[in-house]
């Protein structure tokens, strides 16, 4: 029988391998090999929530946690729900860069992408 209380919880959300290598590169760069991917949830926007997606030291009380061949990504416990299924993707590209989040749980969302409901 294990004990269930001292697990660390995990979170349904998935890094592609574009941006785990994106990630690992900037964390290079940085020079840093304490840093985390945080993606979280807070109120505002103009379509009720937003995403927050950056890299992270801290470990916050009920911390949801997965990691990603070296590149752990961390979500904390309220935003768990928002964000089940969502995917963390980078694009390099004439039309887009930079890190994009596809939430299957995001009713609707603003025209900049920024919040969702």
């Amino acid at each position: 029988m294990t004990d269930t209380a001292t697990a660390t919880p995990t979170h349904g959300v998935v890094i592609t391998d574009a941006a785990a290598a994106k990630v690992r590169s900037l964390l290079e760069q940085e020079g840093r090999d304490d840093l985390r991917l945080r993606l979280a949830v807070q109120p505002g926007g103009c379509s009720g929530l937003i995403y927050q997606l950056y890299f992270d030291e801290r470990s916050l009380d009920g911390d949801a946690v997965k990691d990603f061949s070296g590149v752990e990504v961390i979500v904390d416990k309220m935003s768990v729900p928002y964000l089940d299924g969502a995917t963390i993707d980078f694009a390099d590209t004439i039309e887009k860069q930079g890190f994009t989040i596809d939430n299957p749980n995001a009713a609707s969302s603003c025209a900049c992408g920024d919040s969702f409901s």
